[in-house]
């Protein structure tokens, strides 16, 4: 739970509150310093009008923040205690109120069960006993107002002060027909603020929302359930609505109200199992959490689920928030899905944001990252995890704020400046999307309304046996709403281009990291989790009909029949696809990473690691992932992996990194390796950005790497074959895939034109002289353009500066070939003369 807020200074037209002494007398003394009572509405509002402008408290995204009246009451004459409500707030119950001045009546007294549910924050429909209400003998207004010493109710040609019943309710009869547009004057003794009624208020979300909602077809969820800033019935405020099925009762905590939530009970909105208030007067920065009453009658402080602003962590309250960003990515959007992303180039840069360079903000990180990945050529960047997470060691991978980004680096406003600038530097953004499991954090989604609700019911599946965390239940449907509506979200309020979808096998499979026994069958005998199956076929089915250009990409690391297969078609299994657009190539990313961490006398023997991937490689649409997975945790940096000394390690970098960039399937490097460094990552300093200072003597190893990943991107970029038939088998075709005793793989990489690129790489420590290599005949000629031992990447100099002439030689089932020289552990790349 959020700290108390200290007290806010009192404007200068506000009554003076007690001397602080007092109260800090009151706390020496042992007895309970005076609460403080709610200011939901505390912003004076002209007769007729509403409330205008931010409230203060907190970060303001419009204008300067508007003064608060400090709300310090004074404690009611007699106070006693009542079952549920703190002491402080309570005064001794009438027996028989009186009647008031001004033709206010005394009102029926509430049921002693109503008045006890009230109070206790577990009724289910506060509207219906707070507010106005025609009866047969005038109008009935009640209101909740703890701490206060008397309420008058102000409405054009009227003045009426309500009558106390105790416990901070006042109420009475009104001789009037029908509800006037009328507001609160609240009496605390030392102020008195006029405030809206939220309780006159008819509810701020409609029937069709409620409808989407309970059958899983809201994709703009976001728009209903949170906090939202609205003007609702020429009033401006924030409509709080949650989904707690369970609960016995739900209220509105946060800065406006002290953090105690008796005066502010939410009303359930028929079986929807959703919650709603609106609050006049509240505005973006105020911080809020929901109090639930669970089914036992115990209480739990929770943040939003749908929160799309959270406190920078440790801190857990939710945070109101309005979107100012004007975008200016128009031409970017506009084009984005001009070309199938996988018959485009796509090479990716991944990045921690919080590390990449450490201390920067969202605003700081779009001054410097889009023009460093636009130097080094990526197509696109992608981001690790920013939801917001309370754990940074988790890199983001346990998310308890699925709707915002992270408020370790801004505001979400200031993560849509980020993305706005990647964009009209030409780079597109992906993100990684968690929607596998979730934390156990109290506060978060874990049993979230007293019982499982976004977790699955039956504890042994809920619980993920890798992470200590809950897997959601995706046969639940507003669960699944809940996360078809959030990738979306993503996509649309942000912009973003891609969303690599983490742990999709963990889904995939009931019996994952399970032992015999400790999984339960679906309905066919399987292991498939058919639930899950349905929602990312659901999910990526919505995303690419209302999101075009975006791309899905599944972290996938098994077998599975049609990760990247639309969902309409059936494979041998009797799936359709998941729908994804792209796929991890995880086997490819294990291989090849095993063959170079060999000794070049041993890689003989192990050549076959590195050509299954081409008996498999259309199977799917891949991505080859170099990733952050493959640099911690005792696997040793991408350099480090390597054998030899220090020129060979760096060798061996390079022309691994030419392989991987001329093999079917694009691309993705993780920060750091594109200079060579030598230790793992680690969130908590990032790259080693000293490498590349001139002063450093081995600088010039380090930036020859990065040149060459530049140099890579480049010519990748002005080489359609490489690119546009990456998933077409026509688009490939080894020159000699068994050349085992050499070290050396060769093939040909052909455009939708035909026209084609040749690329060799010898993974052995010597010069091959007169290496010849077979090629189509129709070519005259063929030129180097790329060479990873080149001098300008710290290679030793052996290339190829001529023309090669193609000659009549039949060589490895070809008519024709060419004669060069392979420099020692490096990459040739060849193109038409």
């Amino acid at each position: 739970m959020t700290a108390r807020p200290p007290s806010r200074p009192h404007p200068p037209h506000t009554a003076p509150a007690r001397d602080a002494t007092d109260d800090s007398a009151a706390g020496r003394s042992g007895h309970p310093a005076t609460p403080r009572p709610p200011a939901a509405e505390n912003l004076t509002s002209t007769q007729g009008g509403g409330v205008h402008g931010p409230s203060a408290g907190g970060p303001s995204t419009g204008g300067a923040p508007v003064p608060r009246l400090p709300l310090t009451p004074r404690a009611p004459a007699a106070p006693g205690r009542t079952e549920g409500l703190p002491s402080t707030f309570r005064a001794a119950r009438p027996a028989q109120p009186a009647a008031g001045g001004h033709g206010v009546r005394a009102a029926a007294p509430l049921s002693d069960e109503d008045r006890g549910r009230l109070l206790d924050g577990a009724h289910h429909d506060p509207h219906g006993l707070l507010g106005a209400h025609p009866v047969r003998s005038g109008l009935l207004i009640r209101v909740l107002r703890p701490g206060a010493q008397r309420v008058t109710v102000l409405a054009k040609g009227l003045r009426a002060d309500l009558l106390p019943e105790g416990d901070g309710l006042f109420a009475g009869v009104l001789p009037l027909r029908t509800v006037p547009d009328y507001e609160l004057l609240v009496d605390y003794g030392d102020h008195a603020p006029t405030v809206h009624d939220p309780y006159r208020f008819l509810p701020a979300l409609g029937e069709l929302d409620l409808h989407l909602f309970g059958e899983g077809r809201h994709e703009e969820l976001w728009q209903a359930l949170g906090a939202r800033i609205m003007d609702h019935q020429g009033v401006t405020g924030t409509r709080f609505t949650l989904w707690a099925p369970n609960a016995r009762g739900v209220r509105v905590v946060g800065d406006f109200n002290y953090w105690d939530g008796t005066g502010h009970p939410m009303r359930s909105l028929g079986s929807s199992g959703v919650w709603e208030l609106f609050l006049p007067g509240i505005g973006a920065g105020e911080l809020y959490k929901f109090e639930i009453t669970r089914p036992d009658g115990t209480k739990t402080m929770r943040a939003d689920p749908m929160a799309r602003r959270t406190e920078c962590p440790p801190a857990t309250a939710s945070v109101v928030d309005a979107s100012h960003h004007r975008w200016t990515d128009e031409d970017w959007m506009a084009r984005r899905g001009e070309r199938p992303v996988h018959e485009a180039p796509f090479s990716v840069y991944e990045v921690h944001l919080p590390s990449w360079r450490p201390g920067l903000t969202y605003r700081q990180l779009a001054e410097q990252l889009p023009a460093y990945v636009k130097d080094l050529g990526f197509t696109h960047v992608e981001f690790m995890p920013v939801c917001e997470h309370p754990f940074g060691g988790s890199w983001g991978y346990q998310v308890t704020g699925f709707y915002a980004p992270t408020a370790r680096m801004g505001t979400p406003d200031d993560f849509r400046q980020l993305i706005d600038a990647l964009h009209r530097a030409g780079i597109g953004v992906l993100m990684d999307w968690v929607p596998a499991h979730f934390p156990r954090d109290d506060w978060a989604l874990a049993e979230f309304d007293g019982r499982p609700l976004y977790e699955h019911q039956d504890p042994a599946r809920a619980a993920h046996p890798d992470w200590g965390t809950l897997e959601f239940d995706y046969g639940r449907t507003e669960v699944r709403n809940f996360l078809v509506a959030n990738a979306v979200y993503w996509c649309e309020e942000f912009h973003i281009d891609g969303l690599r979808v983490d742990a999709v096998a963990s889904m995939l499979y009931l019996d994952y990291s399970r032992e015999d026994g400790g999984w339960t069958p679906n309905v066919h005998g399987g292991r498939e989790d058919l639930d899950a199956v349905a929602f990312l076929q659901e999910m990526n089915a919505t995303v690419y009909r209302r999101c075009p250009g975006v791309v899905t990409i599944a972290e996938e690391s098994t077998a599975w029949d049609g990760v990247t297969r639309a969902t309409h078609h059936a494979g041998p299994g009797g799936f359709g696809g998941l729908g994804f657009g792209l796929k991890w190539n995880m086997g490819w990313m294990h291989d090849s990473l095993g063959y170079v961490a060999k000794e070049p006398v041993h890689r003989k023997y192990h050549h076959g690691e590195m050509t299954f991937s081409m008996i498999y490689a259309y199977s799917e649409n891949y991505v080859l992932p170099i990733s952050h997975d493959e640099v911690v945790h005792g696997k040793r940096a991408l350099v480090s992996k390597m054998p030899g000394d220090w020129w060979q390690q760096r060798a061996n970098h390079r022309a691994y990194l030419g392989f991987m960039w001329a093999h079917p399937g694009k691309q993705l490097l993780f920060m750091g390796q594109e200079f060579a460094q030598g230790a793992e990552w680690a969130e908590s300093h990032g790259p080693d950005w000293w490498l590349l200072d001139p002063s450093y003597e081995a600088e010039a190893d380090h930036r020859g790497v990065r040149d060459l990943v530049r140099d890579l991107n480049r010519h990748y970029a002005a080489a359609p074959a490489l690119w546009e038939r990456d998933t077409d088998p026509a688009g490939f075709s080894w020159i000699d895939g068994e050349a085992s005793e050499d070290n050396v793989f060769s093939f040909l990489r052909f455009a939708a034109d035909g026209s084609p690129l040749i690329s060799v790489t010898n993974f052995s420590p010597v010069v091959r002289h007169a290496y010849r290599l077979g090629v189509p005949d129709h070519v005259p000629a063929w030129r180097e353009v790329l060479n990873t031992d080149d001098p300008r990447y710290g290679g030793s100099g052996v290339t190829n500066p001529g023309p090669l002439t193609t000659e009549p030689t039949p060589w490895n089932g070809r008519t024709a070939s060419v004669s060069t020289v392979l420099p020692p552990l490096a990459s040739l790349w060849l193109r038409p003369s």
